[in-house]
């Protein structure tokens, strides 16, 4: 059975077999990744944060998660100033190992390139500031990491994180992206 079809199978309550689920061949990969990570989905009016906790032969836990949101009313520097804000206010409360961050898609308007690198450069700032090592992942391979297909939905992005991470709550979907970006450092990392 291919990840793909165990993921259809346990998001439609249908039963996966013990010798190959998912938690199963995930919980091997999170044996190599253990600590915190804080995950971002950068954006000027709303970038997403999740701090999750990894350990071995324990599911993910997130820790904390918050949306950015900064009317469009304010002007650049004060939306990236809430940024860097954000960011740091995560790092000085936990004991954050790594940060992971979504790198920017391709756009076709420069303007839009330049805001996004804008709240890219505030994020990565305060992370850098505190000397807290940053990783970057294409949206593509975030997707593949957890959820098995590269053009996978921000709806199908967001069940799954909620799935791997027994969250009761449904997260804002700037919040799912940054788990996301999370879950897939995790996954993926090799140290």
């Amino acid at each position: 059975m291919s990840v793909r079809q165990m993921w259809a199978a346990k998001l439609s309550g249908a039963a996966v077999p013990a010798q190959s689920a998912p938690e199963t061949r995930l919980t091997g990969i999170r044996d190599v990744f253990s600590g915190c990570v804080l995950g971002i989905d950068p954006s000027l009016r709303g970038t997403g944060l999740a701090l999750i906790e990894f350990a071995p032969r324990r599911p993910a836990l997130l820790l904390r998660c918050q949306t950015v949101h900064v009317p469009a009313k304010h002007p650049m520097p004060v939306a990236l100033a809430e940024i860097h804000k954000a960011v740091t206010a995560f790092l000085a409360d936990f004991d954050v190992r790594h940060v992971a961050l979504e790198q920017t898609i391709y756009v076709q308007n420069f303007q839009t390139a330049q805001i996004l690198g804008a709240a890219r450069g505030a994020a990565i700032a305060a992370a850098a500031l505190q000397g807290k090592p940053v990783f970057e992942y294409p949206p593509l391979r975030v997707k593949q990491a957890v959820v098995g297909i590269g053009r996978a939905s921000k709806d199908q992005m967001a069940r799954t994180v909620m799935g791997l991470l027994g969250h009761g709550r449904v997260l804002d979907p700037d919040e799912a992206d940054a788990a996301g970006v999370a879950l897939c450092h995790a996954f993926t990392w090799r140290g």
